[in-house]
């Protein structure tokens, strides 16, 4: 059976690479490499140089947990976001999309992922007890959980909701306008806005 030329370390370790990042198999992962290879080696310089960056220059946000260049993001030091309004999101990317809607002036928590018990993740590895404190900070008094509507989202969702409320917190969920199974990466704007308007108790 053909396996293909062998490849040297150096390519090798760079489609190995690729292939860490979501959706990309080894076949795209070896078209990526090929391209930046042999069509843009400038753009692979800059590429390494900004993953550098990024990994080297940013922590995560003492306050909401998100991605940050200081101690506490610009978003949670903005003195018109509204303190009562807490969404959590599962990722920085959920949280961009809430904010290209236009229609949250509260504030964020971002898990940074979700319940997965099939993999094993649990409300441990997901840092629930940071979220909780966040919430249960005397300012919050509603906490929109904004989890996407896949199984392990939903999942994520109800154990928020049992151990928010337990604190005397109001929880409400996004409306169903966001299709089920769907991530909120993927939804357009206006459709965000309308779900967080129209959201429901959690």
């Amino acid at each position: 059976m053909a396996t293909g030329l062998p490849e040297p370390e150096p390519l090798r370790a760079l489609i190995d690479a690729l292939r860490g990042l979501p959706g990309v198999g080894v076949r795209t992962a070896r078209r990526m490499a090929y391209h930046l290879l042999q069509h843009d080696p400038d753009g692979a310089l800059r590429l390494g140089d900004a993953l550098r960056d990024a990994v080297g220059g940013l922590c995560h946000c003492e306050c909401c947990n998100s991605f940050s260049q200081t101690a506490v993001c610009e978003t949670c030091l903005n003195p018109e976001r509204d303190p009562s309004l807490l969404c959590v999101v599962e990722t920085p990317a959920d949280q961009n999309m809430i904010e290209s809607s236009h229609g949250y002036r509260g504030l964020y928590y971002v898990l940074m992922g979700h319940i997965a018990p099939l993999e094993g993740v649990g409300p441990d590895q997901v840092r629930f007890a940071s979220m909780l404190e966040r919430a249960t900070d005397g300012r919050v008094r509603e906490v929109i959980l904004a989890t996407n509507f896949t199984a392990e989202g939903e999942t994520t969702a109800y154990y928020l909701a049992d151990m928010l409320r337990s604190r005397g917190l109001t929880v409400t969920r996004l409306a169903r306008g966001v299709p089920s199974g769907s991530e909120l990466e993927y939804v357009d704007a206006g459709t965000i806005a309308w779900a967080l308007a129209e959201r429901r108790s959690g």
